[in-house]
């Protein structure tokens, strides 16, 4: 808990504020237009155009068509969707799925899971950048190869994948085998802080979450490329042309939209400001901490990402001492920072356990200045200080 008035938000991997403009964009739709889409009377159809209209947004801001935007609960629920969906669709004709170790651990256990499906799962290794190989996801292909799910950018590290490399590699290997293999992308933390055009990267499947670009939670999507197999995993009443059944989140579904329609239109500014703010701080903790890593490609990677792991310091009590001084940043993955398990990212780019356990995530935001900068490198470095010069628990024992 924070012992002071000041309070710096720098965990925005993890989730983000709704935005002013998204709230009021949402709230018509808790209230006076709260019908439901699938009915056919007055009140029912301004839910529809709503929803109508939001998938218009996205799909023109993607370069998707409109049948091609699936609305769903978020980022886990699409990565589940496109990996089950197209595993169980081409079951018949193959069982193979390549991924990398470090993908979002919605993918790896669902991943996990399908295996004991029966299906065969290629985990591809990363380099000490945490960056995959395009030629080495090509040579993994197989004659059983169905589906390749590889991460846009990674949400502990930030490094930027070569989407586009892999899937043109991918579909001209699949094109030498005469066989359909899909290819889907988690671009859950490049949205807002990268261009996404689903034509341009060639990818047959991507997912996005709302609250990591200033959204609601509880709300994503997934894109589906028409003539894509794909078996539905939400069964009901058929909604989402009878993709994902259930009567859609209105209000979430108008926030996605909005929140998205502003993150593009502002894109370019606020990663550059974000990459200044990034250059600054890490040249910082470099100056004034000793026996510091950086994790991730030096160039390669989000430009509002710093992840950094401190020799002889947990990242625990890192956290905490930044709690205190009102400073909120995070060890890793939100989804698994309660875990004591050192990350899995980090081990696969070969941080040792003790490194992977002293790791903390930095991810700035569009409202973060200099000041939150300048205000961290007086905290940061003394508290580290103080940590190392605290008797470990090992040696107390």
């Amino acid at each position: 808990m924070s012992t002071t008035d000041k309070v710096i938000y720098l965990d925005h991997s993890a989730t983000t504020p709704v935005r002013e403009e998204v709230l009021q964009a949402m709230l018509p739709y808790f209230s006076e237009s709260f019908g439901n889409p699938s009915s056919i009377y007055t009140l029912a159809q301004e839910a529809r155009k709503a929803v109508d209209d939001a998938r218009e947004t996205i799909s023109h801001l993607l370069g998707a068509r409109m049948s091609e935007v699936v609305f769903t609960s978020g980022g886990t629920e699409s990565d589940n969707a496109a990996l089950k969906g197209v595993a169980f669709a081409l079951k018949h004709v193959g069982n193979h799925i390549i991924t990398s170790n470090i993908e979002h651990h919605a993918v790896l256990h669902t991943c996990h899971q399908l295996e004991q499906f029966g299906f065969d799962v290629t985990y591809l290794p990363v380099d000490r950048d945490g960056l995959i190989s395009p030629d080495e996801v090509a040579a993994a292909i197989t004659d059983e190869t169905i589906l390749v799910s590889i991460m846009m950018a990674n949400n502990e590290i930030g490094t930027i994948q070569p989407i586009k490399e892999i899937t043109r590699l991918v579909k001209e290997e699949a094109q030498r085998r005469r066989r359909t293999i899909t290819v889907h992308t988690d671009a859950v933390q490049a949205a807002g802080l990268l261009e996404i055009n689903v034509r341009d990267l060639g990818v047959d499947l991507l997912s996005l979450s709302a609250h990591k670009f200033y959204g609601p939670k509880g709300v994503g999507l997934l894109y589906i490329r028409r003539g894509t197999a794909f078996e539905p995993q939400n069964m009901g009443g058929g909604q989402e042309r009878q993709r994902r059944s259930g009567t859609e989140n209105v209000p979430g579904i108008v926030g996605l939209a909005e929140a998205y329609r502003l993150a593009c239109e502002e894109r370019d500014e606020v990663a550059a400001r974000c990459f200044r703010l990034r250059e600054r701080l890490l040249a910082g903790l470099e100056e004034r901490i000793d026996r510091v890593h950086i994790n991730g490609h030096p160039t390669r990677r989000l430009p509002n990402n710093i992840n950094v792991s401190f020799e002889d310091v947990e990242g625990e009590p890192v956290l905490l001492g930044l709690d205190f001084a009102g400073i909120w940043a995070s060890s890793g993955s939100a989804c698994s920072s309660a875990s004591l398990e050192p990350s899995h990212v980090l081990l696969a780019i070969g941080r040792s356990a003790n490194l992977a356990q002293g790791s903390l995530r930095i991810t700035l935001g569009r409202e973060n200045t200099e000041e939150d900068v300048d205000y961290v490198l007086s905290v940061l470095p003394g508290l580290v200080e103080k940590l190392r010069a605290m008797p470990s628990l090992s040696a107390v024992d």
